[in-house]
């Protein structure tokens, strides 16, 4: 059956959600579909994450867009109301808490100069000082820190239904399939083909698929450097609590961890050598031998604890330089991305979704990320950014 859509988003996960939300709230007589193929999203990138949004980034524009989504979510309840609906994304300020050695400190300076003249309440702290705050904090081999206590974590999924609620009762319609291709015409898109053999036409195409975005793509005959790398998240109980809640703490080697409810310590390493592919199986052994020993000799008094469970997600890691590919693809009219966040799209949705509702619709952005445009991977043109997390 051929159904005719002004809009068709591939992936109905967070950022194909606030796109929807945000194209039906600037325009309720759009005839928009959001495929999914998965309505459960159990393999939703964003709901298997630790789930932390944060003002410490280095570019000014994932600066700017964590701002946005910082304001969004404190009226997410009220925006995303629906009757007497009010989802609650459960917004823990425990802050950011970034560690340094002396080789890390000259950029980690810089940044922290940008942030704090965009506003970002981001201070340096001594050893001594991440001591007084964290005493379970074994400091002593860094030269300081950046903590920002208006970074935290959220509720993933609570944030994903709402959008979803959303957009739904503005109007968008979800459709449980898998498209196997996107259709065009005379260098412009018509539409996309579903595994149940229907066929959708739309004018206009936006990739919102996540780690299946290459995939996506290619059906298309467009090439992008995105590609699914497993993410491992664990989750432990210590013998010692600490007294406080711990902010996410990111160690020099990449290594971070967070208190969770209950107690629980969650922690994630993204490693050079973590696989390629749609895989969402876990590994004890990289717990026991590389997560815990880490974890222990930063915080002694967790020397003893007891794994609970582990996880792993998929992030759609963008290979040129780990940015979201914002905006339409030069070479295929009505074809538009909103690729490779590398770990970043569910604290980029809000400021995302609107951007692309603004650039689908013709109008000027309120907040110019033309510097993720597509054009610079066909140009091999990466953006340049700092302590990339």
């Amino acid at each position: 059956m051929n159904q005719p859509y002004d809009i068709l988003i591939i992936g109905g996960g967070v950022i194909g959600s606030a796109s929807a939300y945000s194209l039906m709230k600037k325009d309720p007589g759009l005839r928009l579909a959001v495929i999914e193929k998965d309505p459960s999203y159990s393999h939703a990138s964003s709901t298997l994450s630790m789930a932390n949004i944060r003002l410490q980034f280095s570019l000014k524009e994932n600066i700017q867009i964590s701002q946005y989504a910082m304001d969004a979510l404190d009226r997410f309840s009220e925006d995303m109301a629906v009757g007497d609906e009010r989802p609650d994304v459960g917004f823990h300020h425990e802050g950011n808490l970034f560690l340094y050695g002396e080789k890390e400190e000259p950029a980690a300076r810089d940044s922290l100069k940008l942030q704090q003249s965009l506003g970002c309440p981001v201070r340096w702290w001594t050893p001594d000082q991440v001591r007084e705050a964290y005493p379970l904090y074994d400091a002593s081999p860094y030269v300081g820190a950046t903590f920002c206590g208006r970074d935290g974590f959220i509720d993933a999924y609570s944030m994903l239904m709402g959008y979803r609620q959303k957009a739904r009762s503005l109007g968008a319609r979800y459709i449980t399939d898998e498209v196997t291709a996107i259709d065009k015409d005379s260098g412009r898109v018509t539409g996309v083909r579903l595994a149940s053999g229907e066929r959708l036409t739309a004018a206009v195409v936006l990739n919102c698929a996540g780690a299946w975005a290459a995939e996506v793509a290619k059906t298309a005959g467009v090439r992008l450097p995105v590609i699914p790398t497993k993410r491992q998240v664990f989750a432990m109980d210590p013998a010692k609590k600490s007294d406080r809640p711990l902010p996410l703490t990111i160690l020099p080697s990449g290594f971070y961890f967070r208190t969770e409810t209950g107690g629980l310590i969650l922690m994630g390493w993204s490693l050079p050598e973590d696989p390629v592919g749609f895989d969402f199986s876990w590994d004890r052994e990289r717990y026991m031998d590389l997560m815990w020993p880490t974890l222990a000799e930063f915080v002694p008094s967790f020397d003893t604890a007891k794994l609970m469970r582990g996880w792993a997600g998929l992030y759609a890691d963008n290979t040129l330089d780990h940015n979201a590919i914002l905006g339409p693809w030069p070479e295929l009219k009505g074809l538009f991305l909103a690729n490779g966040f590398s770990g970043h799209g569910l604290q980029q949705a809000p400021a995302v979704g609107r951007y692309m509702a603004e650039r689908i619709l013709g109008l000027t952005p309120t907040l110019d990320l033309s510097i993720f445009t597509p054009d610079r991977i066909l140009e091999n043109r990466p953006v340049s950014e700092d302590g990339i997390v």
